[in-house]
């Protein structure tokens, strides 16, 4: 059987369970799946946001706050119907997280834990002196969902409307992973640098992420409100968001399948020792918290992954969803193609190029040019400049003084991103490719910048046309580099050499006018680098131009057709490969010695 046949089979069985799960379960049991369906859904949130978004968030307890108080206080207050109450709550939340994550998700390093902190806070202290909300007593009598004539008020009534919300936030989910966006999602711990490489905003990625994540949250507020008939503050403060984030890791951060798992472990395991500790001691509630923290100090030391890393490692994968490249589906029309400048056409000019570091000069006064179909090289000893030069020419880096020009547009101080998106691929020294997705998904990720479709568009499945054509381009490119045969390997699994490939790769899916290449045969044995340049030049006989930065002499001059070398931030010389080896300067600087 296929891993797609036993996944496939898995969930059936699970659908089959949780629909059954009722008819032979008690009250107490079918009341404890609500609240389990409940959490599942910010804990799936959180696992989307922290566990592959890398994002972490204290916080999310007061969307769960903001949205229950919103359809409470609409059903109460002005009598309207909690299914506008619905959409009253979701909106409201997603104004709330988009205005929260505005202000602090371009914070960095631990200043954004600490702000979803300090946010969490005030929001539910906002809740309990707010007259219109009734303050610390909450608000009460607020009225049960129905369906019509139909009644949710019954518990049980009420859980199958919590788990086929909970099946379709699992389903919205796992679509938008093995689409476009979800890809970029995937992308965001390889940093803001990589995404803005294939034309993306890291930020912009975060944003709309943290703003479903509250979504998510807000689903289950408005859930948790109509269930119970009754808020209050105490459920929507700090301590209840960290009982989220330990669902999520309890569970298993990097998996969709971890927040249910997660919650059902958190909330049995709360309700044993709400009914054990009492025998033992007078102190249940502290002693509740304590064992809480050690059983979570246990979890993170012998199963970091959660639980369903643990099952993961014990079922060797067999059981796991399968990415979104796992199978191409019918042949695509081709993503439409850039019109290449013809050969011998100008398209990069750098004219005195200015690099200053406080009082270091990384870069001064460098100009030289690049024309359509030629491989140019970069060279020079090391503390040159090269790479800052390499930073400049992709935006990476703003410059000093000095202009860049790209297809006669100024790029001088343009966000990289928007510099990528004109045609400007590269690579980087040190390999930035995601190791826990294919090579078919690493590859497509750099089509990102000629597609178009969002997260509602993913998450709906209304972007499978464009998405078989991302894949089929992605699988074209592999194909161009000879690794089509490998497509659904991990990343992750391959040699250094075969990585630096990759990227490449990853780069010609952007459809390029420009390959910039950092240092690409750093590393690679002798095989490796003759495989590398054989793929470069048979790019540029297919018409791509390339620049490339590279230490190893040798291998430049058997591949390119110019030379620019550099020397302490200077351009010392500029020729074809025979006059930049004979010259006196070059070998003096770089080689050490005349020849």
């Amino acid at each position: 059987m296929s891993r797609i046949s036993r996944f496939r089979l898995l969930v059936a069985l699970l659908v089959v369970a949780i629909a059954l799960a009722p008819l032979a379960l008690g009250n107490f049991s079918v009341s404890l799946l609500n609240d389990i369906g409940i959490g599942t859904l910010v804990a799936l949130g959180l696992v989307l946001l922290t566990g592959v978004g890398g994002a972490t968030s204290f916080g999310q307890a007061a969307f769960v706050g903001i949205a229950a108080y919103s359809t409470a206080w609409l059903t109460t207050a002005q009598g309207l119907s909690p299914w506008l109450g619905l959409a009253f709550a979701l909106l409201l939340t997603g104004l709330s997280a988009l205005a929260i994550g505005m202000l602090t998700l371009r914070l960095g390093g631990h200043f954004l834990p600490l702000s979803t902190i300090a946010w969490g806070i005030s929001i539910a202290m906002l809740f309990g002196n707010v007259d219109g909300l009734g303050r610390h007593t909450g608000l009460s009598n607020i009225p049960p969902l129905s369906i019509g004539s139909f009644s949710l008020a019954d518990a049980r009534a009420m859980y199958y409307l919590i788990w086929l919300i909970v099946g379709l936030a699992f389903l919205f989910s796992y679509n938008l992973l093995a689409s476009r966006p979800g890809r970029a999602i995937r992308s965001l711990r390889g940093g803001s640098i990589l995404l803005a490489s294939v034309g993306a905003d890291a930020y912009k990625v975060r944003l709309a992420l943290f703003v479903l994540a509250a979504i998510f949250a807000g689903l289950a507020g408005w859930l948790y409100a109509h269930m119970n008939r009754f808020v209050s503050p105490a459920p929507f403060d700090v301590r209840a968001s960290i009982e989220y984030l330990l669902m999520a890791v309890a569970g298993g951060l990097g998996q969709l399948a971890g927040a249910v798992v997660g919650a059902a472990l958190v909330l049995v395991a709360k309700n044993a020792l709400q009914d054990v500790l009492p025998l033992l001691t007078q102190r249940a509630g502290q002693l509740e918290a304590i064992t809480f923290a050690a059983l979570f100090i246990l979890l993170l030391h012998f199963a970091r992954g959660g639980l369903m890393g643990f099952l993961r490692r014990i079922t060797k994968g067999r059981f796991q969803a399968p990415q979104s490249a796992d199978k191409l589906g019918a042949p695509a029309t081709p993503l439409p193609h850039r019109e290449l400048p013809r050969r011998g056409t100008p398209i990069l000019s750098v004219q005195g190029a200015v690099k200053r570091f406080g009082g270091l000069v990384a870069v001064n006064d460098v100009s030289f040019e690049v024309n359509a179909g030629e491989i140019i090289g970069l060279i020079g000893p090391n503390g040159a400049g090269k790479s800052t030069m390499f930073n400049l020419l992709t935006c990476t880096l703003p410059m000093t003084s000095g202009q860049v020009r790209f297809l006669e547009r100024d790029i001088a101080g343009m966000p990289q991103r928007e510099v990528a998106r004109l045609g400007l691929a590269r690579t980087f020294q040190h390999v930035k490719l995601r190791p826990h997705m294919s090579l078919l998904d690493n590859v497509a990720l750099g089509a990102h910048s000629r597609t178009h479709s969002g997260m509602l568009k993913a998450g709906l499945r209304l972007d499978r046309e464009e998405e078989r054509q991302i894949l089929h381009e992605a699988m074209k490119q592999l194909e161009r580099i000879g690794l089509a045969d490998r497509a659904h390997e991990l990343a992750g699994s391959l040699p250094l050499g075969t990585q630096r490939i990759l990227e490449i790769a990853r780069a010609l899916a952007a459809d390029p006018v420009l390959l910039v290449l950092d240092e690409p045969a750093a590393g690679l044995r002798r095989k490796e680098k003759m495989a590398l340049g054989e793929l470069l030049r048979k790019l540029r006989e297919e018409g791509v131009t390339i620049l490339i930065v590279e230490h190893d002499m040798d291998f430049v001059m058997k591949l390119v057709d110019r030379l620019v070398v550099m020397n302490f931030g200077s351009k010392l010389v500029e020729g074809v490969p025979a006059a930049v080896r004979a010259d006196e300067r070059v070998q003096a600087a770089y080689l050490g010695s005349v020849a």
